[in-house]
């Protein structure tokens, strides 16, 4: 059985929904609240990369290794003050020992604001049932 459950406790606290998720890729969304803005009221750098950084590593573990990030790239594009903002982690590739996922932020009106990849590191080969991909 795959040790991890959805959604987890940092995506609770930082307010980020999983909305899809089947294998290769996820897809969640962080509607832009008072404690997710930066001083200047626009969406802070910090919920566009948890948006992310939460996408790529559902995308990463939906074969049910288990994963480390190893390196990651994000470029910030544009902002909105308000609304929804949707992540999707899609795996790029998928190694013995790595697995590269891009992600994409975009706002309600389909305006991408961030967009990067995430490099992964797999610490542990064993594969468990993933539950939210099971029939």
């Amino acid at each position: 059985m795959w040790e991890r459950k959805q959604p987890n406790a940092f995506m609770e606290h930082n307010f980020v929904e999983l909305k899809e998720i089947r294998p290769d890729r996820a897809v969640c969304v962080l509607r832009i609240r008072p404690e997710s803005r930066n001083p200047y009221g626009l969406a802070h750098g910090g919920a566009i990369y948890t948006i992310a950084d939460d996408v790529a590593g559902l995308a990463a573990h939906t074969d049910g290794r288990s994963y480390v990030t190893q390196d990651s790239t994000m470029h910030f594009l544009a902002n909105r003050t308000e609304g929804l903002l949707t992540g999707v982690g899609e795996v790029r590739h998928r190694g013995r020992h790595s697995c590269l996922v891009e992600v994409s932020v975009t706002a309600e009106d389909g305006a991408l604001l961030a967009a990067g990849s995430f490099l992964y590191f797999c610490v542990d080969a064993t594969v468990r049932k993933v539950p939210e991909l099971e029939g």
